[in-house]
């Protein structure tokens, strides 16, 4: 099949809800990727966060093959062994004390204001519901997440949208303007993902986590982006010094298949009871025992090289010295680059994918978000397009 024939295809049967890029990948290694005719890309964006291993990588394909040959689903009425490993593996490490499992950010978010707003309920009774969440957040496209994302210009065409959210900005001052008798969490995320890469001060966080302490409000850290080893340690909430009391993951967990989920601390752990939530495909055996490999790769080395890898990028992005670009900002592998024109960071994303970088953008910066197993060679040739195409 040709390119053209291919975007024919996709044009006529797929809902086009993506400005897609004139680009088709066929397959990648690494992260180094190929298009259907062989032209080369180097992966800055690991599909949005997601192929935290990379393209090929032999111990995630023998996970997975060995669990499609043995059981590819059961469902949650009857236990398995990926799921639960899995699970033991994700407490271990965060210092949690239970996890549920889904299948994207999106159903961990709400997952998440679930037992927010059940925490509340089971303990105050009605009207202590609200959950405060931060200007320039995103955290999902269903009608719930949409309405907890801090962004006017998602609040469109979906009406009516679900009551008892309130935003504020990242200031522990604005969070306290806008708390009341009817807060019972306060949702953040550390990085900003898609509100332009933007991290919140340590100092806030820790305030905010002794305040919602005192209140016995639920501090609840989306970590759909910045979790599974995207910031240099297995959450990003662990560089914070603080212990939220809920956590959502997802992306980078399954190193590209399809698995979300949430992590309670021992407050929570219980409120969740039979008949209150569930996922027919939540904890799917391939999808677990894809989980494991990634988490059994990600160990104390590994996650220090992730750190060292983003601080050679970084460093090599500040010694283009372009006019065109500012400030990097961000931990571990998730940066974000200001750009200060004349060409918009849109425009400037699209030159560098038709120059063989495929890089995102976030707010007006650019992202980078490239798998964590990336090379310092595919860094360098990265680095090399992006100067070449900045500087001519």
């Amino acid at each position: 099949m040709t390119f053209a024939e291919l975007k024919a295809l996709d044009e006529t049967y797929v809902m086009h809800t993506y400005g897609r890029f004139p680009v088709d990948i066929d397959h990648g290694q690494g992260a180094t990727l190929y298009s259907l005719s062989g032209r080369k890309y180097i992966d800055f964006t690991s599909g949005i966060g997601v192929n935290s291993l990379g393209y090929g990588n032999p111990k995630w394909m023998a996970a997975i093959t060995e669990q499609i040959g043995k059981l590819g689903h059961i469902s949650n009425l009857f236990y398995t062994q990926p799921g639960t490993l899995l699970a033991q593996q994700l407490c271990t490490r965060s210092g949690m004390d239970k996890v549920f499992f889904g299948n994207s950010g999106a159903e961990a978010n709400e997952a998440m204001i679930k037992v927010a707003r059940k925490y509340s309920f089971d303990k105050y009774g009605k009207g202590r519901s609200t959950i405060l969440t931060l200007n320039r957040s995103f955290h999902g496209r269903t009608i719930t997440t949409l309405t907890a994302t801090g962004q006017e210009s998602y609040h469109n065409y979906f009406f009516p949208f679900n009551e008892a959210f309130r935003y504020a900005d990242p200031t522990l001052e604005s969070i306290q303007a806008q708390a009341g008798d009817d807060v019972c969490a306060v949702m953040v995320e550390l990085i900003q993902g898609e509100g332009g890469l933007r991290p919140l001060e340590v100092s806030m966080v820790q305030s905010l986590a002794a305040l919602c302490r005192e209140k016995d409000w639920l501090l609840l850290v989306d970590e759909v982006q910045t979790g599974i080893g995207r910031t240099g340690s297995l959450f990003a909430f662990q560089q914070f010094g603080i212990q939220p009391d809920v956590v959502s993951f997802a992306k980078g967990i399954a190193g590209g298949l399809p698995l979300g989920g949430i992590l309670t601390n021992e407050k929570c752990a219980g409120v969740l009871t039979p008949g209150t939530h569930g996922s027919t495909f939540g904890a799917n055996p391939v999808s677990t025992a894809a989980g494991l490999a990634v988490l059994e790769t990600m160990d104390q080395p590994f996650l220090d090289q992730v750190r060292e890898k983003g601080a050679y990028l970084r460093a090599g992005i500040q010694a283009i010295g372009s006019p065109e670009l500012g400030d990097v900002v961000g931990l571990g592998l998730m940066l974000g680059i200001d750009v200060k024109g004349p060409r918009t960071n849109k425009e400037l994303a699209a030159l560098l994918i038709d120059h063989g970088l495929l890089c995102l953008t976030a707010g007006d910066r650019l992202r980078l978000l490239p798998p964590l197993v990336i090379t310092k060679e595919e860094m360098d040739e990265g680095l090399a397009i992006l100067k070449q195409t900045l500087m001519g």
